[in-house]
């Protein structure tokens, strides 16, 4: 490496501060526990003598409580502050876990699991925000692949390991478990310096209560297409391998998850040099292939490649889109375009485990990923529509 090369490296601004490995330590506290309950809550309501229909309700509801709370959340982030809207969530989503251990009927499941979207709604919309302030601008793209990568760490251990302790320990243990990880994320966040409140210069302005950024409505439109496949996947992957006899599932996870972390190695920087028409659509096709590998499983390695490529595609698509729904957002609104980005996000894997779950009681399990390819398709037209909007503006 030349002299000007170094110079250049060392005056590029530092992503890996003490605040930014905080907020990504106490995220992947709080995905971890987030993905541990996603194959075994399908699981326990089967034990609880749930059918499908329920299934995707009880995983549904979880997402659409989210998707509710987040405009809220996105304001609150401006007016009440980071920390406030953060912890608050994250206290939230670890008394509703907690509570699972002591479920006795899917009616009381599913009022916390409502509680447990309100708390998802607040924590992981504030992390992103939070994440978004920590980044500096030049290397947004970049360092939101890095953040996600807590997430990613968290899917690649997380179903793997609540699969393996729901076959040691009982339902009960799991969950105080889990609770008890949310309460190791709380006391780490307590230690992060968020940002300020701004206060406002011009108070005779009424504030108006929005429900979206408007800035970050394409990619969140782009996003409720590909997380659609999600719903699926969480709900039923693990139901549909049992059914088909493939061994194995808990690696699915781990796959997805090891080129997730891949493809944040070379997504991200792509974003940031040459922009979201490089990893859209690659990424986009990737999931297609994916899904029609699901819906065709007839062995483990095939579902194992599915997984990487689905791993690849989600991982590469993810950051860009979050990476897009901020780009264009001012700096007081940066708290609302991911509330925007996230609800849409919401509103795809709940519409996802709901809808899918009545098509597997009338087609089977494996019309949902049938219907998860056409939902990916269809957003690839929906990108050249609005790329080519983008474009005209720029003329």
């Amino acid at each position: 490496m030349s002299k000007e090369q170094l110079i250049q490296k060392e005056a590029r601004p530092k992503i890996w501060t003490r605040d930014f490995i905080l907020i990504c330590v106490t995220n992947l506290f709080l995905f971890m526990g987030f993905q541990m309950t996603l194959p075994t809550l399908p699981l326990f309501v089967q034990e609880l003598g749930g059918s499908d229909q329920l299934i995707g309700l009880v995983v549904g509801i979880f997402t659409f409580s989210a998707l509710l709370l987040r405009p809220y959340a996105g304001h609150a982030l401006e007016s009440k502050g980071r920390g406030f809207v953060y912890m608050t969530g994250m206290l939230i989503f670890i008394i509703s876990i907690g509570s699972y251990a002591f479920v006795a009927s899917i009616a009381f499941l599913f009022i916390m699991r409502i509680l447990q979207g309100v708390g998802w709604g607040m924590s992981s919309t504030a992390s992103g925000t939070i994440a978004t302030d920590l980044i500096p601008p030049e290397r947004r793209g970049e360092g939101m692949g890095y953040f996600g990568l807590s997430g990613n760490l968290a899917l690649a251990f997380g179903p793997s390991l609540g699969l393996f302790l729901i076959g040691e320990v009982s339902f009960k243990t799991l969950f105080l478990l889990i609770s008890s990880l949310g309460i190791l994320g709380l006391i780490l966040s307590s230690r992060i310096r968020f940002k300020k409140v701004e206060q406002s210069t011009h108070k005779a302005v009424p504030v108006k209560f929005d429900l979206y950024e408007s800035t970050a409505l394409r990619p969140a439109i782009l996003m409720f297409f590909i997380t659609v496949t999600f719903g699926g996947i969480a709900s039923f992957l693990p139901l549909y391998a049992a059914e088909k006899n493939v061994e194995g599932i808990e690696y699915y996870f781990f796959m997805y998850a090891l080129f997730l972390l891949i493809s944040r190695i070379f997504a991200g920087k792509i974003y940031d040099t040459k922009g979201h028409l490089y990893v859209y659509p690659p990424g986009a096709i990737l999931i297609v292939i994916a899904m029609l590998l699901l819906a065709w499983l007839p062995n483990t390695f095939v579902m194992l490649i599915a997984a990487s490529l689905y791993g690849l595609g989600f991982g590469s698509v993810q950051p860009a889109l979050q990476a897009w729904s901020v780009a264009r957002a001012s700096q007081n609104r940066k708290g609302m375009a991911n509330a925007t980005l996230f609800s849409f996000f919401d509103l795809g894997v709940g519409a996802g485990a709901i809808v899918f779950g009545q098509l597997a009681g009338v087609f089977g399990y494996g019309s949902i990923y049938i219907a998860s390819a056409s939902s990916v398709f269809i957003s690839l037209f929906v990108y050249i529509y609005f790329y080519q909007k983008e474009k005209q503006l720029h003329m």
